[in-house]
């Protein structure tokens, strides 16, 4: 491997992707709007000048962990996830052997099911999964008429040090003392370490197609609250009955349609902690992907 370029290195996964590259002595180039970047270039807004030859190109950069409120926010999405991706491919004048793009399995649109693989139909309607989905859709019509090998690795929750997103606002309610469980909990939900990701990308780069990505294991929002009380030493939270959990997003529904603001429990996000959703990997278990089970080893997400 002679050379590598990454976007969003500095980003949650990209900094694991970064430390896999080293501890593999690879040589490598960072994209992005920050000043510690190799080559300083926001992608959502221009094409950058790559005058390098690259043998890998690893795609991670793009906006998730917000529900936009309006157009504005809405068309965001589009310009960093979709229309940065055009710009990045435009920019590659040299042509890569590989290029990993990192997706989500937010593409299928779906807030339940159980054993989702990856040849369900794609139903994203929200701006985060239907820009991903024009992302993938571009970077497999580029690599087939350029003859690069394409990889597109679908995430769920991802974990790691100073975790994001849905996990970290779970992580700080049960520190503040206001988490509860609704019902027993036993919702499944598919999660994967970001260290495992990175790990697999160089042995996944050569052989290509897409892939959902998970720990195999889906654990419950009870074991997770359970591993995360324990492991950080805070009272355990209380579980409140499904009907009162449904009243409360009756409530949530009624102000956000008289006010326009959301809050935490609707409806929508009711369905999201009490329904199950997971995820196929057995496609990416044949290619060698062997992750940790996420619930078995907290020091890789609950350490700061």
């Amino acid at each position: 491997m002679k050379r590598v370029l990454v976007t969003g290195a500095s980003g949650f996964l990209g900094k694991y992707i970064i430390s896999e590259l080293t501890r593999l002595n690879f040589n490598f180039d960072t994209l992005g709007r920050d000043s510690t970047s190799t080559i300083s270039a926001d992608i959502s807004k221009t094409i950058p000048v790559l005058s390098q030859e690259y043998d890998l190109v690893i795609h991670a950069a793009g906006k998730a962990h917000s529900i936009p409120t309006n157009d504005k926010e809405r068309e965001e999405f589009y310009n960093i996830n979709y229309y940065g991706t055009e710009n990045l491919l435009s920019a590659l004048v040299h042509k890569p052997q590989f290029i990993v793009f990192i997706s989500t399995v937010s593409v299928y649109g779906l807030d339940s099911g159980y054993n989702i693989s990856e040849d369900v139909e794609l139903l994203a309607t929200d701006a985060y999964g239907k820009s991903k989905i024009k992302a993938e859709e571009a970077i497999r019509e580029w690599g087939k008429n350029h003859g690069v090998i394409v990889t597109i690795l679908r995430l769920p929750l991802l974990l790691g040090a100073t975790p994001q997103g849905n996990l970290k606002s779970m992580i700080h309610a049960l520190e503040r003392g206001y988490y509860f469980n609704i019902g027993k909990g036993n919702a499944q939900k598919s999660m994967v370490c970001a260290y495992d990701v990175a790990v697999f990308i160089p042995s996944i780069m050569k052989i290509g197609g897409t892939y959902n990505l998970t720990d195999g294991y889906h654990p419950t929002f009870y074991e997770l609250s359970e591993k995360i009380t324990e492991f950080l030493g805070l009272k355990k939270p209380i579980s409140i009955p499904y009907y009162f959990a449904l009243f409360g997003a009756y409530i949530g529904d009624i102000i956000q349609i008289i006010t326009g603001r959301r809050l935490p429990l609707n409806k929508r996000q009711l369905i999201k902690l009490t329904k199950p959703l997971t995820f196929n990997d057995k496609k990416a278990r044949t290619c060698g992907w062997n992750p940790k089970e996420v619930i078995s080893h907290p020091a890789y997400w609950l350490e700061k």
